[in-house]
């Protein structure tokens, strides 16, 4: 990740999102916390580490919805594996679909394994793509704020941070969301301020 970094900078950041949401088996998670302690760090500047992040998802996820339903499910039951999609994740997609309807693009993003298929599931429904992208927008910005926000908190312990991510799964999202979203907003208005401060 440090040698796709020097050598791409948020390009590379953005285009390894964009293909481990379209479904390559990329650490999404483990480099979104690394950028973000490389930003606590200085190393990078945090709002582009952000942009780029957030970018990436919205980018990868849409081609996903396209794909979909250009491609519809035949497709996807027949080659999905070469798109490291198994047809047991896409039955279980499917089937959180049918269970919790739009909300699955939302929440889907913090469930390795299925965060890769639900834009192929919502483009195969002919899902409308104003309701696709209110859900699946949203939840990559939350997604993107959670595990930048959280390397950037917890600086050079981010790989336990991760570790201990993983193992209380989603119960740490309702703890981590509001409060990466209170620091962000700590964060601008403190910002804002100096700059005020130092034009006036």
């Amino acid at each position: 990740m440090l040698e796709l970094l020097s050598q791409y900078g948020y390009w590379g950041i953005f285009f390894f999102l964009v293909l481990g949401i379209v479904g390559l088996p990329l650490p999404d998670e483990i480099m979104m916390t690394f950028i973000g302690y490389l930003a606590s760090a200085g190393q990078l500047d945090l709002a582009l580490t952000f942009i780029s992040s957030l970018l990436g998802s919205i980018c990868g996820i849409t081609i996903s919805y396209f794909l979909g339903g250009r491609l519809g499910y035949p497709f996807l039951k027949r080659y999905g594996n070469k798109f490291f999609i198994n047809r047991r994740r896409l039955r279980m997609t499917q089937f959180l679909f049918r269970k919790y309807g739009n909300w699955v693009l939302f929440f889907g993003y913090f469930i390795p394994g299925v965060r890769h298929i639900t834009a192929y599931v919502a483009g195969i429904s002919r899902m409308p793509w104003t309701r696709f992208a209110a859900y699946a927008y949203t939840g990559g910005l939350f997604w993107c704020t959670t595990f930048i926000g959280l390397g950037y908190l917890v600086g050079a312990n981010w790989e336990r941070a991760i570790t201990t991510f993983e193992h209380y799964g989603a119960l740490t999202i309702w703890v981590l969301v509001p409060l990466l979203l209170i620091t962000l907003a700590w964060f601008i208005y403190n910002q804002h301020q100096r700059r005020y401060n130092s034009n006036s």
